[in-house]
């Protein structure tokens, strides 16, 4: 995926093609700054074949060699609402300038599609996706189905890929000590996704995998397990000295209690995590390097705390779950980015992209040593009135690209 494949590295020894032929970098800024919005879905930018829903809110992009120069690949869903639907399609288009888009691929299994990854990797373009059910009100896994790209407008027919029952949040190149930038692909996922929702108090295992060829996958340590309990979501950076620093979402909650784990593995056991709990929810981490420092983008709740986990200790685990997300589904949303100190492994709100509502499935392609160009979906922004999640959740979402500037 895309800032896996560049936005994640520590050093970027030139600029992106994308600088000179869209003008998208320029000096590095003095301060952080967030770029105006550009409308790409729905827009009349798509090209024919794709047939916009309601809701467009989750989405990949990234940077591909297809022997011209290069492309952006970028995919999307799109629905009739947030939630899981017969009618969901995930379409792959692609553009060498982010004007004009041309079709690659359309994706209906006449049922919920999610989590698109593209991984660039061996000069070859890897899209892997989440199948789920069709229920409006139920989370069912039912695995990861992967395609390659054969060239415009053509993707390989769909293969089932990794365990069944491992539901893949994010994919990405990144080194670590010893390694060369690109040799290895690196997943992390989770086992008992089902649990998420299900609130049953079962376990879920986060695990960490590789690759070198984007097809056999094996784990980075043991079992791949490096978190377990009611986590999922999750993301991570190596740093230059092979420390680990991860976002876990634990939404699911355990006797940690509920919200997220920022965790540290050190660099001579990289798979072995010690987590600080926050009591902030940060869905969809996106988790880079901008240097020797660790930045997070992820979903920001619009409360006067923030939090996720609202001690609300005397409950059991079950009914705190279902105070908590009432409270989190009835209160706005932003998409923000925040600092992690890879040290105290605390979390610093910087900044909100544009958003509202329905909104936060970042991801980014690094542009040069200061410009991230960075993919997300919101509710319509300018509304008189601030929307809740879940207001948003039933009405249009949109996607678009801004280009954040980091001092």
């Amino acid at each position: 995926m895309a800032c896996g494949d560049e936005a994640r590295q520590a050093s970027v020894p030139e600029a992106h093609p994308l600088c000179e032929r869209v003008g998208l970098c320029g000096e590095a800024p003095t301060a952080l700054t967030i770029g105006a919005p550009t409308v790409v879905a729905p827009s009349e930018a798509m090209p024919e074949g794709v047939v916009s829903q309601v809701a467009h809110n989750n989405l990949d992009v990234a940077w591909h060699d297809d022997g011209d120069g290069g492309r952006v690949f970028f995919a999307f869903r799109t629905g009739p609402t947030h939630f899981a639907s017969t009618e969901v399609v995930m379409y792959v288009v692609s553009s060498a300038d982010l004007a004009t888009w041309r079709f690659e691929g359309r994706f209906d299994l006449d049922t919920d599609v999610r989590e698109p990854q593209l991984l660039s990797l061996g000069g070859k373009l890897y899209f892997y996706f989440v199948e789920l059910g069709s229920e409006m009100a139920d989370f069912e896994p039912r695995g990861v189905h992967l395609a390659e790209w054969i060239g415009p407008g053509s993707f390989s027919e769909l293969r089932p890929i990794f365990e069944p029952g491992f539901l893949v949040w994010r994919v990405k190149t990144m080194a670590r000590p010893g390694e060369v930038e690109g040799e290895w692909a690196y997943a992390f996922g989770y086992d008992g996704g089902e649990n998420v929702y299900d609130n049953d108090g079962e376990a879920i295992d986060v695990r960490w995998l590789r690759t070198r060829d984007g097809l056999a996958w094996e784990p980075v340590a043991g079992d791949g397990v490096v978190l377990s309990g009611g986590v999922s979501e999750t993301d991570a950076v190596v740093m230059d000295d092979g420390v680990v620093i991860a976002v876990a979402r634990n939404e699911a909650g355990d006797e940690s209690g509920f919200g997220s784990k920022i965790c540290r593995g050190e660099a001579a056991a990289p798979a072995t995590w010690t987590c600080v709990n926050d009591k902030r929810k940060y869905d969809s981490p996106l988790v880079f390097r901008h240097g020797d420092e660790v930045w997070l983008i992820a979903r920001r709740n619009v409360t006067e705390t923030g939090h996720y986990d609202l001690d609300e200790h005397d409950k059991p685990l079950s009914e705190r779950y279902l105070s908590y997300q009432f409270a989190y589904w009835t209160a706005p949303k932003r998409c923000a980015l925040w600092r992690v100190d890879p040290v105290t492994l605390a979390v610093t709100w910087q900044a909100d992209l544009p958003s509202a509502g329905d909104t936060c499935f970042p991801e980014a392609i690094r542009l040069d040593a200061h410009h991230l160009l960075v993919f997300n979906y919101t509710s319509p922004l300018g509304q008189e009135r601030d929307p809740t999640w879940s207001e948003g959740q039933l009405a249009p979402t949109r996607i678009y690209w801004t280009v954040v500037a980091l001092p």
